[in-house]
C-alpha cells in the first residue's frame, strides 16, 4: 500500500489559463491533485528539464512582462 506524503506548506497561486490546461492535463494523465502535481515537478526540476532551456525560458518571460517590484534572483 502506498504510503501518504504530507504536503505541509500551503500558498495560493494563480495560473494562466495555458498552465492551469497543462495542470489539468497532466492530472488527467496521471490522477494526481494540483498539489501533488506542482510538488513533483518542482521537486524534481533538475530531472525533467535541462538548465540552460529554464534560463532561457525565465529570462524571455522577464524581458517580456518584467519581473514584480521586490523579486530578488537568488
Amino acid at each position: 500500500m502506498p504510503k501518504p506524503y504530507p504536503l505541509p506548506k500551503r500558498f495560493s497561486a494563480a495560473l494562466s489559463e495555458a498552465a492551469y490546461g497543462r495542470l489539468r492535463g497532466l492530472n488527467a494523465d496521471y490522477g494526481l491533485s494540483n498539489n501533488y502535481l506542482l510538488t513533483v515537478l518542482l521537486e524534481h526540476l533538475d530531472e525533467i528539464a535541462d538548465d540552460g532551456a529554464i534560463d532561457t525560458v525565465f529570462q524571455r518571460f522577464i524581458d517580456e512582462y518584467g519581473a514584480p517590484a521586490g523579486s530578488m534572483k537568488t
